[in-house]
C-alpha cells in the first residue's frame, strides 16, 4: 500500500449552516502536488441509518421528500447523533421520531461512506429489533409514511424506483445477509 499523501494546506472556500467546502493542498509521496476539493463536516457527531424489523422478515422503510432529487423516496429511516448521545442512543431516538417505534435490540453493523474522494461524510448502520412502539416529536416538516417491506423482497423495492438511495440499499443487504 503507498503512503498516505500529505495536507500541506487546507482553506475553507465557501460554507452555509450545512456544509463546508474545502480546498486541499495534498502531496503525494511520489512527489506529485494537487489540490482537491472536498465537502466538508461542519461540526458534527456523526449518522446513524436504522434497519428497522417490525419481525423477522419485516422491515419498516419511510417515505420523505428529498429535495436533492425533487420528489418522493422509499428508503430506511436515519439523522444525526446528538452531542452527548451514543451511535445507539441517536438509532433509538431517531426510530422513535421518524417510524414511531424503540427497539430493545440494536446492533451496530457496520460504516459505510457515501462518495470517500469528495465527502468527509460517513454513516453508521444499525440493525433494530424486538421494537415497541414510542413515538417522539422529530424535526421532519411533515409526517412520513411507515412501509412495511418483507426485507427478503429488496429487488422488488428497487424495480418500483422509488428507492434509489445507496445507503438504504446497501444496508437493507447487509441486515438481509446479517439475519439469515
Amino acid at each position: 500500500m503507498p503512503q498516505k499523501p500529505k495536507i500541506l494546506n487546507r482553506e475553507t472556500i465557501a460554507a452555509t449552516r450545512l456544509f463546508r467546502i474545502e480546498a486541499l493542498d495534498i502531496k503525494f509521496s511520489n512527489g506529485e502536488q494537487r489540490q482537491y476539493e472536498r465537502l466538508a463536516r461542519n461540526k458534527s457527531n456523526g449518522a446513524v441509518l436504522m434497519v428497522p424489523m417490525l419481525d423477522a422478515q419485516t422491515v419498516l422503510l419511510i417515505r420523505e421528500y428529498s429535495a436533492g432529487i425533487d420528489r418522493y423516496e422509499l428508503g430506511l429511516p436515519k439523522g444525526k447523533v446528538d452531542d452527548g448521545e451514543s451511535i445507539l442512543q441517536a438509532a433509538n431516538r431517531e426510530l422513535k421520531e421518524e417510524v414511531g417505534y424503540g427497539a430493545k435490540q440494536l446492533h451496530h453493523l457496520t460504516s459505510l461512506s457515501l462518495a470517500p474522494s469528495y465527502l468527509e461524510h460517513m454513516i453508521d448502520i444499525v440493525i433494530a429489533q424486538d421494537l415497541y412502539e414510542e413515538k417522539l416529536d422529530g424535526d421532519e416538516p411533515e409526517a412520513l409514511e411507515v412501509i412495511p417491506w418483507k426485507i427478503a423482497d429488496i429487488q422488488t423495492l428497487l424495480a418500483t424506483g422509488e428507492c434509489t438511495e445507496a445507503r438504504s440499499i446497501a444496508a437493507l443487504y447487509l441486515a438481509r445477509d446479517f439475519l439469515a
